[in-house]
């Protein structure tokens, strides 16, 4: 046989069961999501903030981020919204290498899912119960989206899965803010196609259910850059790219237009220290146009304790094993300075 069943997993509400959200983190979170939608909707007018590393790789340096988020959050509360970027799950364009901590939960060792469905599920709860913040990760699997459904606020869907017909579906039916990247083309046409199909009504096949999604109104962009048939990078964060989706919005029939721009991928050609430069950029466009001000909610950003990355192995505390992030001096200055620029 091409497949072997290695393991039959629990369901997710067994799951949830297992490892539920303690009561009071749970009343945290609801208050959070009530806050994020009203942003996102415009009855509130703070800056998002997605911030945090490549990959949630190991849960004592990704809650000592965020522990050190915490202060500056409260320092600028009234002007920027942070939500910790706890990314548990990894695309790999060939399908090799490491694919996040739902893979293996100990990145040295061998894959256990199982280990892994459990692991972050507990990582992005602690992140909750000891700090306070509710967290962003990426809906690689759909399929895997009802296991941390009741734990995770902010969703995005990645450029190389955003033309799939499952995650677009799956997407109307997450409660909250869904990101729907552009493609690796760079096509803003097929990331609104995707924001409408989420914003939609539907009804599919969901882990051998029959179901029914009442659409998300909150579902919108996130621009990430993209290539060229050459395999070059083509940004797409600047004053005109932003002008172009104010008016390709304009055209569509989309509750709460809004976007968040990515600051690293190819946007940053994954030059890591670009993403100050390119922040500054998107936060004066903002000051010029009142249209792209209303429109761009936040930005996305790569950062970690130490700067750069490196390979898994090499055991540097807090360093990104995947694409290279800002570190945490570079960091904090730069929330600041976004903070004292709005």
């Amino acid at each position: 046989m091409s497949f072997e069943f290695v393991k039959h997993l629990p369901k997710p509400k067994e799951i949830k069961e297992q490892y539920p959200l303690k009561e009071e983190a749970r009343k945290v979170k609801e208050k959070r999501d009530q806050e994020l939608a009203d942003i996102f909707t415009g009855k509130d007018d703070r800056f998002i903030l997605i911030i945090g590393p490549c990959s949630a790789d190991n849960e004592e340096a990704v809650l000592d981020y965020v522990h050190r988020l915490k202060p500056v959050q409260e320092k600028v509360k009234d002007k920027i919204f942070i939500v910790p970027r706890v990314y548990t799950n990894k695309p790999r364009t060939t399908g090799k290498g490491y694919k996040g901590m739902l893979h293996q939960p100990d990145p040295e060792k061998a894959p256990d899912l199982m280990a892994g469905l459990i692991a972050i599920r507990q990582m992005h709860a602690h992140v909750i119960e000891e700090t306070g913040f509710t967290t962003a990760d990426e809906m690689l699997y759909p399929s895997n989206h009802w296991y941390m459904s009741d734990i995770v606020s902010y969703h995005a869907v990645g450029a190389r899965s955003v033309e799939n017909q499952e995650h677009r579906l799956v997407a109307s039916g997450v409660d909250g803010p869904c990101g729907m990247k552009n493609p690796t083309s760079g096509d803003f046409n097929v990331m609104l196609n995707s924001i409408e199909a989420a914003q939609a009504q539907q009804q599919f096949i969901y882990r051998g259910w029959d179901v029914k999604t009442d659409g998300n109104p909150l579902a919108h962009a996130i621009l990430r850059g993209g290539s060229n048939k050459h395999g070059n990078n083509i940004t797409n964060y600047h004053y005109e790219d932003l002008i172009r989706l104010c008016d390709m919005y304009a055209q569509r029939d989309l509750k709460n237009p809004a976007c968040i721009v990515d600051c690293n991928h190819s946007n940053s050609g994954k030059k890591y220290l670009e993403q100050i430069r390119i922040s500054r950029e998107i936060l004066n466009s903002r000051k010029y146009s009142n249209d792209i001000r209303k429109m761009v909610k936040g930005l996305m950003i790569e950062s970690y304790i130490e700067p750069g990355n490196q390979k898994v192995g090499e055991g540097i505390y807090g360093k990104s094993i995947t694409d290279p992030c800002l570190g945490w001096d570079d960091t904090e200055a730069l929330i600041y300075e976004l903070a004292n620029s709005l």
